[in-house]
């Protein structure tokens, strides 16, 4: 058996060995978090340290510590992913609304590090990004109740901005008023108009008057200014806390799968030169007014081995009668490179903008209590 004081310079020689090897893999970190900071992207990636740690611990030969190992490197991503989290607090998140809206719930969520900016509408949240005054921007793509959000995507379409990552927020609209009214004094409700859309039959049920307003945490705040018994709002359980209201009715929309997506936007595209079975990218394009022109190009996504999750059309507001369409591809395994395939789809498309990519959809969490 080696003496003490050798087994000890082993050791010290290991961890000077470690420690260098420490201080090289920080300074990628780091570069990976400018990276995400510049193309909105969130820290936490579950299925990337799955990969990591299950791939690094199969070089451990050792049985008996590969599981000491596995905590290791636990501990490894979790430093990681805290000093990211420092270099991302700086970054500036643009979302529309007040706080307690549900955009600033997810984008809170999603970037939990970030400085949230508030937005007087979507294009506001657009342009501020666009023009460099925020880094990114949260904004809601569809409902699954009441649809696309319109704006957002005719702001895609015209502006500058990437789709880097999609998530889907849990929404739970509640009737709120103020404290001490009661369901039966309620007369009129506000909020925004897709909320009020999620709702219609619990407003049509009890007879209520409707006004709408710009979203739904404002629509919550002005009824708490206004200390009228006799007007509710409907909006998040977040904003019943934040501006001192009760909670009339929980969870009154027509459908209790209400989910809405948010697209992370940044300036710069995260999409890479070769697709991944696990990507879904974004697309809008026209075609030319003619009979076959729609089905000749979303033949040729199906052909190259994408599968189309989403397919919409919007009317192009710079041209009459005629329309745009988004589209959804996922990669399937032994697809065409996505540069290959879009070779092949201009050939098609009067205009065809890529938008970004995204992991599958992420769970930006529900409403909390």
């Amino acid at each position: 058996m080696k003496d003490i004081s050798e087994l000890r310079k082993g050791i010290n020689r290991v961890d000077r060995e470690m420690a260098a090897l420490f201080e090289e893999r920080m300074h990628c970190v780091r570069e990976i978090a400018a990276y995400k900071k510049a193309r909105g992207l969130p820290v936490y990636d579950p299925e990337r340290e799955r990969e990591v740690i299950s791939k690094n611990a199969e070089a451990i030969q050792d049985s008996e510590i590969r599981s000491s190992y596995i905590n290791f490197l636990k501990d490894e991503m979790r430093i990681s992913r805290q000093y990211q989290e420092r270099i991302l607090s700086g970054a500036k998140i643009a979302y529309s609304g007040v706080e307690g809206a549900f955009a600033e719930i997810a984008a809170r969520r999603i970037f939990p590090g970030g400085e949230l900016i508030s937005c007087r509408n979507f294009r506001e949240a657009f342009k501020n990004t666009e023009e460099g005054i925020t880094d990114i921007a949260v904004l809601p793509l569809e409902n699954s109740y009441a649809g696309e959000v319109g704006q957002v995507m005719d702001l895609l379409y015209t502006g500058s901005l990437y789709i880097n990552a999609i998530w889907s927020l849990d929404v739970s609209q509640n009737l709120l008023g103020i404290p001490g009214s009661s369901l039966s004094e309620i007369r009129t409700v506000v909020s925004h108009p897709q909320a009020l859309d999620q709702c219609a039959a619990f407003i049509e049920k009890h007879g209520f008057r409707t006004v709408t307003d710009v979203n739904t945490a404002v629509a919550a705040r002005k009824t708490a200014e206004s200390g009228d018994p006799h007007t509710a709002a409907i909006a998040s359980l977040e904003t019943a806390k934040l501006y001192g209201l009760s909670v009339l009715e929980r969870d009154i929309a027509g459908s209790r799968d209400n989910t809405t997506r948010f697209a992370v936007l940044s300036r710069i595209p995260a999409l890479p030169e070769e697709h991944s079975g696990d990507l879904t990218y974004i697309m809008m394009f026209t075609v030319k007014n003619e009979a076959g022109a729609l089905s000749r190009a979303v033949q040729v996504i199906g052909e190259s081995g994408y599968n189309m999750k989403v397919l919409r059309s919007r009317p192009d507001r710079e041209h009459a009668w005629q329309f745009y369409f988004y589209i959804e591809a996922e990669a399937e395994e032994g697809a065409v490179p996505f540069g290959d395939m879009t070779k092949l789809l201009r050939k098609h498309c009067v205009n065809l903008k890529i938008l970004g990519s995204s992991a599958p959809d992420r769970k930006a969490g529900g409403d909390s209590e």
